[in-house]
């Protein structure tokens, strides 16, 4: 399947039914009067989050949506059908923008969450309304309201509360293979994940969290270089940073400042989002302990945290630092609890 996180659709509800002009014409019943019913409502356009979607895929070849138009009036005062709203699932984490304007429309961040993108129109008065004493026989009635129509563009923010980075080759997905039942591509060559990989790692209490791998980034992504910068909105969500950094390149610590200065110009809070700073690949170096803790003394100083090591293929390491993990997220969560 594949991952689509944009797209742009357009929407439009549905035309509210015309009012009517009749008049009554039953027997027995002289100067009967007018009759004739409202229109019926024309219907919505609604989005609706749905668990069981993790992309946007669907849209990508369907992009026009539109609500069922109100029934026109009846006689006798009778109000004509509603239009049936027509009802959109998205992936939880949909954001919704206004294509023309830009403003924020809304967030469906829960399942089951709705948002109404466009409200059908209003139908029109039948004759009855227009009955008067000094017009006893109205022949007026209202046309229905047009439904609102609206260009929308969609972004998906994948909803995890930890996010894997690092540059490519970092080793981000063989560490979400090793954590979780995900199974995403992995080979030594950059760029092998071309999209985020979701995967549940289950706490010691058996509760899962999810794990996003996010595609490499590069210096310059935030400008829109390399794959990164299409997928640095995905980490806008996550709690909680997980950087790794290859200790086998060239210079780990050049590594380390280019992520950090790729967040801090793409803004939004991501370069103080909490971090958990981990050197991997420690088993290609197996022989050279003192260089291994050269490196990890070296960004300990500059990061003001403590570093693990790590080894992503044989987990070494990798107990310790999800204790620190969890008992981070218990941190954050406790410290959200008692503010609300």
């Amino acid at each position: 399947m594949q991952f689509i996180d944009q797209a742009e659709i357009q929407v439009q509800g549905g035309k509210g039914g015309d009012g009517l002009v009749a008049f009554r014409r039953e027997k027995y019943v002289p100067a009967g009067g007018p009759s004739g019913g409202n229109g019926g409502k024309g219907g919505s356009v609604i989005l609706k989050a749905a668990e069981n979607l993790q992309t946007l895929l669907d849209f990508r070849y369907n992009h026009l949506f539109r609500a069922e138009d109100g029934q026109r009036g009846g006689p006798n005062n009778r109000t004509g059908a509603s239009g049936r709203d027509r009802i959109i699932e998205v992936p939880c984490g949909t954001v919704v923008y206004d294509a023309e304007t830009d403003d924020l429309i809304g967030d469906l961040v829960k399942p089951g969450q709705i948002l109404c993108v466009a409200h059908g129109g209003k139908g029109g008065l039948g004759n009855q309304h227009f009955l008067s004493n000094h017009n006893r026989a109205p022949e007026k009635a209202l046309p229905g309201l047009p439904g609102e129509q609206r260009s929308l563009r969609l972004e998906l923010k994948l909803l995890a509360e930890v996010g894997i980075i690092g540059l490519p080759n970092a080793g981000k997905s063989t560490l979400i293979a090793a954590l979780s039942a995900a199974r995403p591509k992995i080979a030594d060559y950059p760029f092998t994940t071309l999209v985020p990989n979701l995967g549940v790692v289950r706490k010691p209490s058996g509760d899962g969290t999810v794990f996003a791998d996010i595609p490499g980034l590069i210096e310059g992504a935030h400008l829109g270089l390399g794959l990164g910068h299409e997928f640095l909105r995905h980490i806008e969500r996550t709690r909680l940073l997980l950087h790794l950094v290859d200790i086998t390149s060239e210079d780990p610590i050049a590594d380390y400042h280019t992520i950090q200065e790729e967040l801090r110009a793409y803004g939004r809070g991501l370069a103080e989002r909490p971090q958990i700073l981990a050197l991997n690949k420690i088993d290609a170096l197996a022989q050279d302990a003192a260089t291994v803790e050269a490196i990890a003394t070296q960004l300990e100083h500059l990061s003001g945290t403590a570093v693990f090591t790590i080894s992503a293929v044989t987990r070494d390491g990798l107990e310790t630092l999800m204790q620190r993990v969890w008992q981070i997220l218990d941190e954050m969560a406790t410290l959200s609890s008692s503010v609300t």
